[in-house]
C-alpha cells in the first residue's frame, strides 16, 4: 500500500500512530452536542436553532459551523407542523 501511495512505510506508521488535534477533538465534542440537540428536538431543529440552544448553553460557535457539522452529518430539520388544509366552500348561483 505505501508504494501506491508513494510514502515511506515509517512515515505512513508515524501518522496513523499519532494522536489527534486539539481541532479534530473539539470537532468530535461538537458533533455530539448537535447530535444531542437535534434528537431532543425530534430532529425537527434546523442549524439556526441548534446554534442558538447550544450558544444559551455556553458553547460559543457560529451558526455557519453548526451548519456545516449538521451537513456532514446528514442531520436535516423536518417539517414543523402538520396543518390539515382548509377549503372553503361557495355556494354557486
Amino acid at each position: 500500500m505505501c508504494e501506491v501511495l508513494k510514502v515511506s512505510r515509517s512515515g505512513y506508521y508515524k501518522w496513523r500512530d499519532r494522536p489527534k488535534s486539539a481541532r479534530q477533538e473539539r470537532r468530535e465534542e461538537l458533533t455530539q452536542e448537535v447530535r444531542r440537540v437535534y434528537i431532543e428536538s425530534r430532529q425537527l431543529y434546523g442549524s439556526p436553532k441548534v446554534a442558538k440552544k447550544l450558544n444559551h448553553e455556553g458553547i460559543k460557535v457560529s451558526q455557519k459551523t453548526f451548519s456545516r457539522i449538521m451537513n456532514e452529518e446528514g442531520m436535516k430539520s423536518g417539517p414543523g407542523k402538520c396543518l390539515k388544509p382548509t377549503f372553503y366552500c361557495y355556494e354557486t348561483k
